[in-house]
């Protein structure tokens, strides 16, 4: 049997300007960044990945040249077919470049976007969508809430994510000791069947962290997300499960199967969040949410950034099943929107059938947002 090799890899970074700025309790995106990495084999069949580039401020281009000047060389030649041992054998790979330079993060992102790209390479030579290829038996439709959202803003800004077809809306916290009373104005605005969700982005210490659970005490949340860092202290996590009436809920910040599988051996959260374009790709992510819904938790899929990574978390999300919802970011984002992103209805968000992610060529509405673009081949 011949095998199919990778033949061609290309990468874009891409920034679009903000007038109005996306905050967070520990820093402010002034543009939407975005890379987007596609991989063809030597029969003509290719595939797209998403990296993770929204932090630093200056990391796209970084992350776009990280690929195919310090990446590519261990990929071209390579079986096109075999996404999960590429995987495992960049990681194992790239290890000692990482430690020399520091940048762990970044390496394991742009592996995380190639392994996407495989996988959809490998989804589309079969005529399947992502989540098809995973799993025979994994639905159409599938459950989404509204992200992103300012909880000091204006109810007018759950209203038009409401409008969109939303019932679940996710609240950014962490801002000041007013976020308490921004929750409760929200929560008192939500209607029947609707679920708030909060995220504080890692912004308080265990014993702010704790203040805060006191003072929104009675108000209906269906989890508190990343209260405490992400490597604080297990204990400090612990104690702050036993003190919470709210479910605890994290993963973006997690690297590693062994750090997710202690994760949720640990007892601390009920919502399990890797990202497919920071950690894993498809291969290490798939087998996070499947540990994670063996063990009685639920998997949500953490994204906040462009439409290959969307497209690839909804099919993720589709293929391992649990009853999670995909996190769809409401603000402002052309190198999202520009894609055939599917509207939702009731919460709910069907699903393109079309091969792999079902992204043939990147939209041009985008390409006047390119900053960089270079390719490799054999």
């Amino acid at each position: 049997m011949t095998i199919a090799t990778i033949a061609r890899i290309e990468t874009w970074a891409y920034r679009v300007p903000l007038s109005q700025t996306v905050e967070t309790s520990f820093g402010i995106m002034r543009d939407r960044p975005a890379v987007f990495v596609r991989i063809e084999d030597d029969q003509g069949v290719f595939g797209w990945g998403e990296i993770f580039a929204n932090w630093p401020a200056a990391g796209a281009e970084h992350r776009a040249r990280l690929v195919l000047e310090d990446i590519a060389q261990l990929l071209l030649g390579e079986n096109a077919r075999r996404p999960e041992a590429a995987f495992q054998e960049l990681t194992r790979k790239t290890h000692i470049r990482a430690l020399q330079c520091g940048e762990f993060g970044p390496f394991a992102q742009a592996i995380a976007g190639i392994d996407g790209a495989l996988w959809d390479l490998c989804a589309r030579a079969e005529g399947k969508s992502l989540r098809g290829f995973l799993n025979d038996n994994a639905p159409d439709i599938i459950p989404a809430y509204a992200s992103g959202i300012d909880c000091r803003k204006e109810e007018a800004v759950v209203d038009a994510a409401r409008h969109d077809g939303h019932v679940a809306f996710k609240l950014k916290v962490g801002f000041d000791d007013q976020d308490a009373d921004h929750v409760a104005r929200h929560a008192a605005g939500l209607g029947p069947g609707e679920t708030l969700y909060l995220d504080a982005n890692q912004a308080w210490s265990a014993d702010l962290a704790s203040e805060f659970l006191t003072d929104i005490e009675g108000i209906p949340v269906g989890w508190l997300e990343e209260p405490i860092p992400a490597d604080a202290p297990e204990q400090s996590w612990l104690d702050l499960r036993e003190r919470s009436k709210i479910l605890l809920a994290g993963g973006e910040n997690i690297v590693g199967l062994d750090a997710f599988r202690s994760a949720i051996q640990s007892g601390i959260f009920g919502f399990i969040q890797p990202d497919v374009a920071k950690w894993g790709g498809v291969s290490g992510c798939c087998r996070v949410g499947q540990m994670t819904v063996a063990a009685g938790l639920t998997y949500c899929p953490h994204f906040l950034g462009g439409g290959i990574g969307l497209l690839a978390s909804a099919n993720l999300l589709a293929a391992v099943g649990g009853g999670g919802r995909l996190e769809v970011d409401i603000n402002s984002n052309k190198l999202r929107d520009a894609f055939s992103i599917p509207s939702l209805q009731n919460g709910m968000m069907a699903l393109s059938t079309a091969p792999g992610l079902g992204v043939e060529t990147l939209p041009e509405a985008i390409d006047r947002y390119k900053t960089f673009h270079s390719e490799v081949s054999v």
